[in-house]
C-alpha cells in the first residue's frame, strides 16, 4: 500500500540530504516533487494544491534547529500535515448504552460490501459484542447465501426473509429479531447500488428512514481513487454519512482515496480492509497510515497484530520449555504459523521504523518458512521432539516427503538444536550478561548466519572469514 507514493517520497527526501541548510528555493522545489507526487497517486488536485502550500507555509516559518538536516526538517512537516488531512478520527464505534447498535452498510456494486460487513461483525465480536447480521440485498443473486456462508464461519447468526422482496420491511423485523435474541449490534448489509441509480438510492434512503441506524458507514473500494471521493459525496448528500470504509486497501499502491475522502467531505475514514480473510479489517489511525508513507514504520499495528495472534499462557509455555531445553520442533511450527496470520514477511518488517526502505530491493524468504513447514511436518512425533535422533536414513525419507534435498533437513535440524541451546543458556542469565552474550555473537556473525560456530577456549577473536575458508576445505575433503 502506497508503494509509489512512498518511492516518490523517498526521492525528494534523499535530493535534500546534500543541501547544507533550508533555504526557500530547495524547499518550493521538493514541494513542486511533492505536488506531481501526490497527483500521481491520484488524490484529489485541490486537496494536493492545498496540502502542499500549508507545507510550504510551515517549512518557511519553522524556525530550524542545527542538529537537523534539511529532509528531516521536511519529513516532520509532511508527517504532521498528512495526519491533519486525514484526522483527527475516533475510528471506534460508539456502541449504544441500550442495544442493540444499528449499523447501516452502504455502497457500490462490487465494491466488497457483504465481506466487509462480516469483517466487522468479527470486529464487533472482539470488543465483546454479540452481532447479528441482516441480508438485506434482495438484488444480487446469492447474496443472502454468501451472507450465510460467512455467518457460519464466524458462529454469528444471520437473519434472512427470502419470500419479501422489501429491503426496508427485511431490515425492519430483523431490528426486532435482534432484540428478540438479545443481541449487541445489527449489521445491515444492503444492495450495492450506482449513485447515478435514483430508484436505488430512494431504497437505501427508506431504509435509513425506517430503521434510524445508530451508524451509517459507506464501503469503498480504495483502488478507484477520486472516483471513490465522488461516490461518498453523492452517498452522503442522501444518507448523511458517519464515516467510510476503504476496502482492497492493501492492494492500492497510490492511496488517493485514503488521503482524499476526509479532505473533499468531511467524513472521517474509520477502517481499512488489508486482506480478504474475515481478520483484515483494521481501525484507520491517520498517525500510523502517515508514518507508513513515510517509511517511519507502524510499530504500534505491529504490537496489536501480534497481541492477536500470540497468546500470553502460551508464550510463558513455550518460554518454560526453552529454559528446560525441551522446546521441540513440534513448539517452533507452532509459533511459526502464529507468526505468519500476522501477515506477509515484507508487510510485517515494513512496520519496523528504518526497515521499510532497506527492503525496496530485497526478497524476503517467504518460501523458506514454507519449505521449514514442509520439513517438519514430514517427521514423526518422536523426531518433532527429538530431532537430534534423526540418522541419515530418516534424513532421506523426510526430504522425499518434503521435496527437498537431505541436507535442507540436516541444516534446519543443525541450527535448530544450536539455538535451542543457546536460547536455553539464555534463558538462565541475567538481563547484563544476556545482553553480552547478544552482543557476543552478533560480533562473531551468529545472529546474522544463525550458526553457532566452534570457537577454540580462551580465543578472544573470531574472523567470521577465516571459518568460512575452513569449512570450505573440510567440505571439499
Amino acid at each position: 500500500m502506497f508503494e509509489a507514493l512512498t518511492e516518490r517520497f523517498h526521492g525528494v527526501f534523499r535530493s535534500l540530504r546534500g543541501r547544507g541548510r533550508v533555504t526557500e528555493a530547495n524547499v518550493r522545489e521538493a514541494m513542486q516533487e511533492i505536488r506531481t507526487a501526490l497527483l500521481e497517486a491520484d488524490v484529489h488536485v485541490d486537496v494536493a494544491r492545498s496540502f502542499c502550500d500549508e507545507c510550504l507555509k510551515k517549512a518557511l516559518g519553522m524556525r530550524v534547529i542545527e542538529t537537523l538536516r534539511p529532509d528531516q526538517v521536511i519529513v516532520k512537516v509532511v508527517h504532521d500535515e498528512l495526519v491533519r488531512l486525514m484526522g483527527p478520527i475516533e475510528s471506534r464505534i460508539p456502541f449504544v448504552s441500550q442495544p442493540p447498535t444499528i449499523i447501516l452498510m452502504a455502497g457500490l456494486q462490487g465494491s466488497g460490501k457483504t465481506t466487509t460487513c462480516a469483517k466487522l461483525a468479527r470486529y464487533c465480536m472482539t470488543k465483546g459484542k454479540k452481532p447479528l447480521l441482516v441480508a438485506a440485498d434482495l438484488k444480487r443473486p446469492a447474496a443472502i447465501d454468501q451472507l450465510e456462508v460467512l455467518g457460519r464461519q464466524l458462529d454469528v447468526p444471520v437473519f434472512a426473509e427470502r419470500d419479501h422482496q422489501s429491503a426496508v420491511r427485511v431490515c425492519r423485523n430483523a431490528i426486532r429479531e435482534c432484540r428478540r435474541l438479545d443481541r449487541d449490534v445489527a449489521i445491515l448489509d444492503t444492495a450495492g447500488r450506482l449513485a447515478i441509480d435514483d430508484e436505488m438510492m430512494e431504497e437505501i434512503a427508506q431504509v435509513a428512514s425506517a430503521t434510524q441506524p445508530h451508524q451509517i458507514y459507506l464501503v469503498l473500494d480504495a483502488m478507484t481513487g477520486q472516483d471513490a471521493v465522488n461516490t461518498a459525496k453523492a452517498f452522503d448528500e442522501r444518507l448523511e454519512l458517519d464515516g467510510a470504509i476503504l476496502t482492497k486497501f492493501d492492494s492500492d499502491t497510490r492511496g488517493g482515496a485514503a488521503l482524499s475522502v476526509k479532505a473533499v467531505t468531511g467524513k472521517p475514514i474509520k477502517f481499512i480492509g488489508v486482506g480478504e480473510k474475515l481478520d483484515a479489517l483494521e481501525e484507520f489511525h491517520p498517525d500510523r497510515i502517515a508514518g507508513r508513507i513515510l517509511g517511519m514504520g507502524d510499530v504500534l499495528s505491529l504490537v496489536e497484530k501480534a497481541q492477536q495472534a500470540f497468546d500470553a499462557q502460551e508464550a510463558a509455555r513455550a518460554q518454560e520449555k526453552m529454559a528446560r531445553g525441551v522446546f521441540g520442533l513440534d513448539d517452533f511450527l507452532v509459533q511459526l504459523e502464529k507468526f505468519s496470520r500476522l501477515g506477509p514477511m515484507k508487510q510485517i518488517m515494513k512496520m519496523i521504523p528504518g526497515v521499510g526502505s532497506a527492503l525496496e530491493d530485497s526478497d524476503l524468504p517467504e518460501e523458506d518458512l514454507d519449505r521449514f513447514r514442509g520439513i517438519i511436518h514430514s517427521m514423526t512425533p518422536k523426531e518433532r521432539r527429538h530431532p537430534e535422533i534423526i540418522d541419515a536414513s530418516r534424513r532421506r525419507r523426510i526430504a522425499r516427503g518434503a521435496g527437498v534435498e537431505p541436507q535442507d533437513v540436516s541444516g534446519l535440524v543443525k541450527q535448530f538444536v544450536q539455538m535451542r541451546g543457546l536460547l536455553k543458556q539464555m534463558s538462565g542469565m541475567g538481563l547484563r550478561d544476556r545482553m553480552r552474550l547478544t552482543q557476543a555473537l552478533g560480533q562473531m556473525g551468529v545472529l546474522d548466519s544463525g550458526r553457532l560456530p566452534k570457537v577454540k577456549k580462551g580465543s578472544t577473536r573470531y574472523d567470521p572469514r577465516r571459518y568460512d575458508k575452513k569449512r570450505k576445505r573440510r567440505r571439499r575433503r
